[in-house]
């Protein structure tokens, strides 16, 4: 019963940021989801619909550098450092940071500093 309680509150947040938040061609944003064992991060345009960047934790770049540590802190990091990096090679700078409803706390935390040290900018 408390799982979905937990679950429930999650997605509510969720639609609250998502209701505030939207990715343009000039700011696009920056999508965050975890799992237990791993992180995805998407930058996407949504005026027309696109993913212009998506990486994970199972992406070739972070999987060699991640091995043991995708679903942790350093897994976090690696790939807001890759997140980074691609978006730079698409052209992307500015983004808005959408947390999907988690803490902006522990890997969520992480994987924003590091794509900020990466170069973008939220």
């Amino acid at each position: 019963m408390k799982k979905w309680v937990k679950i429930e509150g999650r997605q509510r947040r969720r639609k609250i940021i998502r209701k505030k938040i939207s990715g343009t061609s000039d700011r696009p944003r920056l999508s965050v989801r975890r799992s237990l064992s791993h992180m995805y991060a998407q930058i996407i345009d949504d005026t027309v619909g696109k993913t212009i960047v998506a990486l994970s934790t199972l992406s070739p770049v972070v999987r060699e550098n991640a091995k043991k540590d995708s679903g942790n802190v350093k897994g976090a990091i690696l790939l807001g450092t890759a997140i980074a990096d691609a978006g730079k090679k698409a052209g992307i700078t500015k983004v808005v940071f959408d947390r999907a409803g988690y803490l902006y706390h522990g890997r969520v935390k992480a994987l924003a500093e590091a794509a900020r040290k990466g170069g973008l900018q939220f």
